[in-house]
């Protein structure tokens, strides 16, 4: 346990003049499994029936000086690891070291309220593209300490010297790599509950290095919780400046319902638009009901979904539907 302490301590802080000791720490286990059955009513389906399974490792410490530290790593569906982090909690705030954990403006990708998922991400396959910034990949963040801002306002600023999508083992780096990024590249992203009561206003900004014409997004939205409902609405934009694509420019929308303890119901949409040099693109619509029920530790979730115009193409075989049951358990 100290260890493993004192090793996140160095990953986040080897460049600070001094550290005190770790104190002993501890590490949890928690984990989960998810069965699903598929129904899609477009190309070969073949076999309805996927898994996922995911353990999550978490670690915690103390500093001598009350700083606090901890170690999180996720291994999810099969993967060496999904995502990992590092992080050191101080009297300015806490600085995160992370590996795709979705940092800066990747954590408002899709913010709708829902009973389970995204709309675009119940196994009805749509292609559609959103923000990410810069913590897909290897960043930095810091999440300035609430004692220093107004009361219900979160503040998070994420730095990568080169934020190209790659995770990147100790003591290596991810090389010349096939990304189009030529250096760094930061988020800045602001949040408040403190507004009206159940109402949460976010908005984030993205600026990444990319040669003559750098790589810019843009987030801003909104939910609203009253009694049991909460809705939502959101923008993005993710001016790519790629040679096919100028951006994507999207607009989502949801509504959940909890109608009791156990059970909640929603329904959600994503529309994505790819503008392709001066002309309008063709736009990607996702629309989603769900509902989830709860039994312990035991949810049951199914999604009906449907897709105008996936991967950004028209024709019928991109017009497409598709019903997923789930049963998750969590240990």
């Amino acid at each position: 346990m100290n260890k493993l302490t004192k090793v996140g301590v160095s990953a986040l802080c080897g460049s600070l003049a001094a550290v005190s000791a770790a104190s002993a720490g501890e590490m949890t286990v928690s984990g989960g499994a998810t069965v699903t059955y598929t129904s899609l009513d477009y190309g070969v389906t073949g076999n309805p029936l996927g898994m996922a399974s995911g353990v999550a490792f978490a670690g915690s410490g103390e500093l001598d000086n009350g700083n606090a530290v901890s170690f999180n790593v996720a291994h999810d569906d099969q993967n060496a690891y999904s995502s990992s982090d590092v992080s050191l909690t101080t009297s300015l705030g806490k600085f995160t070291f992370d590996q795709g954990g979705g940092t800066g403006i990747d954590r408002y990708d899709d913010a709708m309220p829902s009973a389970w998922e995204e709309s675009y991400d119940t196994g009805v396959g749509s292609g559609l593209q959103t923000v990410s910034g810069v913590g897909g990949g290897t960043d930095i963040e810091w999440s300035v300490s609430e004692d220093m801002l107004p009361e219900g306002m979160n503040v998070y600023i994420s730095y990568s010297p080169k934020p190209d999508g790659v995770t990147v083992n100790d003591k290596s780096t991810s090389g010349a790599g096939t990304s189009s990024v030529s250096g760094k590249g930061y988020d800045v992203v602001v949040s408040s509950s403190g507004l009206a009561d159940g109402l949460n206003v976010f908005a984030g900004i993205t600026k990444i290095d990319q040669g003559d014409q750098d790589h810019g997004a843009r987030v801003l939205g909104f939910t609203y919780a009253a009694g049991g409902a909460t809705v939502g609405y959101q923008m993005t934009t993710d001016n790519i400046s790629a040679k096919t694509v100028d951006a994507y420019e999207n607009r989502a929308f949801g509504i959940s319902f909890a109608v009791n303890d156990d059970l909640s119901i929603s329904y959600g949409q994503h529309k994505s638009e790819k503008v392709d040099g001066s002309l309008a693109g063709i736009e990607v619509k996702t629309s989603s009901m769900q509902a989830a029920y709860t039994m312990g530790g035991a949810t049951v979730k199914i999604a009906q979904s449907s897709v105008d115009n996936a991967l950004y193409a028209s024709g019928t075989a991109n017009e497409r539907e598709g019903t997923t049951i789930a049963l998750s358990l969590a240990f």
